[in-house]
């Protein structure tokens, strides 16, 4: 399943309107999970029954389509099985329990509600709203998929504009030239991550890199007075460099995931819990900038695109351990020079840990005669988004 993203260009009227089907859509959601709370033992059936109702009670919510309400419901019972599920697994800490949104972002259709041109170029929505019809911009050829392919139509509002993704029925497959070659990888914040042949990626940090100027940008909007028209016009400039930082993380991890991927048959890296990690504040924004999931989860995307193996393993000890003799060398997180005294190995410390990675995905693949990279696995194209993170 692949979604493919273009730019909407309409009239300020029309993005008006698309306002609107957001803002209902976030209602029913918040209607259908206040229908949870109240009542006892609600399903996901009950929630959708609960569309037709509203839209009978409030005009409003009628002028939505009825599949687009059925997918706001949706989103609010993916909210509650989430929860169910982390307490049937019985998950330490805080398990999810589903909240009101006060803001929305996206409205989602479904078979209907929506019309695309015979060329693929302009997308009209058809729905009570009547927000008519729409260019559609971008790199993206949507000629060569059928209309039957679509699956679904995604409404994003975003801080320079509105965004519509198509959810099609297709897969992606690319031919690999296998070389045998094997690599370990471990990732860091000295480094974004360091291979098990010793070479090394620098770290982007675009964050830090614009802090100065994101700095300056929320000032403006503190110094203006709340509801005036210059504090939204700053509001929206400072909107837009946070955006600008969020896909510059993403176009860095997209394309060296698939450079990694592409050179190597075999490619090992820690499953590390970054969402545990980030609650140590002197280093969580460093660990939020080097986004480490967004990398894994691209390298999980492109094994199955082009049929590499990709396995994750533990990270216990991969830093203590020595990769030549296995004798455990305790080091602080300041220590960046692996010493070991039982063998007298000396190197740095990632180049260690990404070699003790690869020994450990190694072992694991005895006796295993099929890829983790084999299967399907959903995809954004904006450039391109893995919209879930594959299992080991």
């Amino acid at each position: 399943m692949l979604v493919l993203e273009a730019k909407l260009k309409g009239k300020e009227s029309q993005y008006g309107l698309l306002d609107e089907a957001i803002r209902t859509a976030l209602f029913i959601r918040n209607k259908a999970l206040r229908h949870w709370i109240d009542n006892k033992d609600v399903s996901k059936n009950d929630l959708q029954k609960l569309c037709a109702v509203l839209a009978k009670e409030f005009d409003f919510a009628g002028k939505l389509n009825s599949m687009a309400r059925q997918a706001s419901a949706d989103r609010a019972w993916c909210a509650i099985k989430r929860f169910y599920d982390n307490c049937k697994a019985k998950k330490p800490g805080k398990k999810g329990y589903p909240r009101f949104k006060k803001r929305g972002h996206s409205v989602e259709y479904k078979t209907s509600g929506w019309a695309i041109s015979a060329d693929k170029k302009y997308i009209t929505f058809t729905d009570g709203f009547k927000a008519g019809k729409f260019q559609l911009v971008g790199t993206r050829d949507f000629s060569f998929y059928s209309t039957k392919q679509i699956q679904r139509v995604r409404v994003v509002k975003r801080a320079d504009g509105y965004y519509c993704q198509f959810c099609v029925d297709a897969e992606r497959k690319e031919q690999h030239q296998h070389n045998g070659k094997q690599v370990g990888i471990d990732v860091g914040l000295e480094f974004f991550y360091t291979d098990s042949d010793g070479k090394t990626v620098e770290n982007p940090r675009f964050l830090r890199k614009s802090e100065k100027s994101l700095k300056r940008k929320q000032r403006k909007v503190s110094r203006c007075k709340k509801g005036s028209s210059n504090r939204r016009k700053a509001v929206k400039k400072l909107a837009k460099k946070h955006l600008k930082v969020s896909r510059q993380r993403k176009d860095f991890a997209v394309k060296t995931a698939r450079t990694l991927v592409q050179s190597n048959d075999l490619v090992v890296y820690e499953d590390l819990q970054v969402r545990n990690m980030v609650k140590n504040h002197h280093l969580a924004k460093s660990i939020s900038d080097a986004s480490w999931s967004l990398f894994t989860d691209w390298v999980d995307y492109y094994g199955k695109v082009f049929g590499t193996w990709v396995i994750a393993v533990a990270p216990h000890y991969t830093s203590q351990d020595c990769s030549v003799c296995g004798t455990r060398v305790q080091k602080s997180l300041s220590t960046r020079t692996h010493k070991c005294h039982c063998c007298g190995a000396v190197m740095h410390r990632d180049h260690n840990a990404a070699t003790m990675i690869l020994n450990k995905g190694l072992k694991s693949t005895v006796g295993r005669t099929e890829s983790k990279a084999c299967g399907q696995n959903d995809l954004c194209l904006s450039g391109e988004t893995p919209l879930s993170k594959s299992a080991e």
